[in-house]
Order: structure tokens, then C-alpha cells, then sequence
């Protein structure tokens, strides 16, 4: 009995698989409301992640300088004046405010209607 190539046995389960994933490749609905909350939510909470990243290496960069300054003064160690840089801003802890949502009975008014002309 014969085999089959691999590159035949290959081109068979990659169609095969094509087929038969055909149907989740398809449109998936609008996200909810609630989902667009939810998602605007985390990504303001992965923004204040990143401010409190950005705070703490900011803070362990003056303890590194600090202590590089004082082993060079013990030391007798001749240093230049650490370059002036913004301070370390905290970000404080996560509040998060949704945006004010808009009336939906003013987002579906109808649009005024023109005056109709006049008669002669």
C-alpha cells in the first residue's frame, strides 16, 4: 500500500480545516454598551498602570543616583552635579470617572421639519 505525500496529507487538513472554520470567521455583532464601559474602563486603568510605572522607576532612578553620589563622596571621589530633571509625579490611586452619558431621548429627536412654502 501507498502513502500519501506530506505535502498532500498537508494541503488536505489545511482544507479541510478551512471548511470547517468557515462559519466562525463570520461577523461578529457591535459590543453592548455595557462591553464599551467595561472596555473603556480598563483601558483608562491600563493608563494609570503605566503612570504608576513610570513613578516608580522614576523614584528608584534618584535612590540609584542618591546612592551613587553618596559611595562617590565617601569615597573622595570627585563628581559632577546631577543634571536637574522634573520630579517624580505620583498618580495617586485609581479613580475612574465614566464619561456623562448623552440622553437617549435627545440623541433620537427627530430632526425639525421645514415650513412648508405658502399658497398662492
Amino acid at each position: 500500500m501507498k502513502t500519501m505525500p506530506v505535502a498532500v496529507a498537508a494541503a488536505a487538513l489545511l482544507v479541510s480545516t478551512t471548511l470547517l472554520m468557515a462559519p466562525a470567521w463570520g461577523k461578529l455583532p457591535p459590543p453592548s454598551d455595557e462591553a464599551k464601559a467595561k472596555a473603556a474602563e480598563n483601558a483608562a486603568k491600563a493608563a494609570w498602570s503605566g503612570k504608576v510605572e513610570a513613578y516608580k522607576l522614576c523614584k528608584s532612578m534618584d535612590a540609584t543616583a542618591a546612592h551613587y553620589y553618596a559611595q562617590a563622596k565617601t569615597a573622595g571621589k570627585e563628581v559632577k552635579p546631577p543634571v536637574a530633571t522634573a520630579p517624580c509625579a505620583d498618580p495617586g490611586p485609581f479613580v475612574y470617572t465614566p464619561p456623562a452619558a448623552t440622553p437617549a431621548a435627545a440623541a433620537a429627536a427627530p430632526p425639525a421639519v421645514a415650513a412648508a412654502p405658502a399658497k398662492k
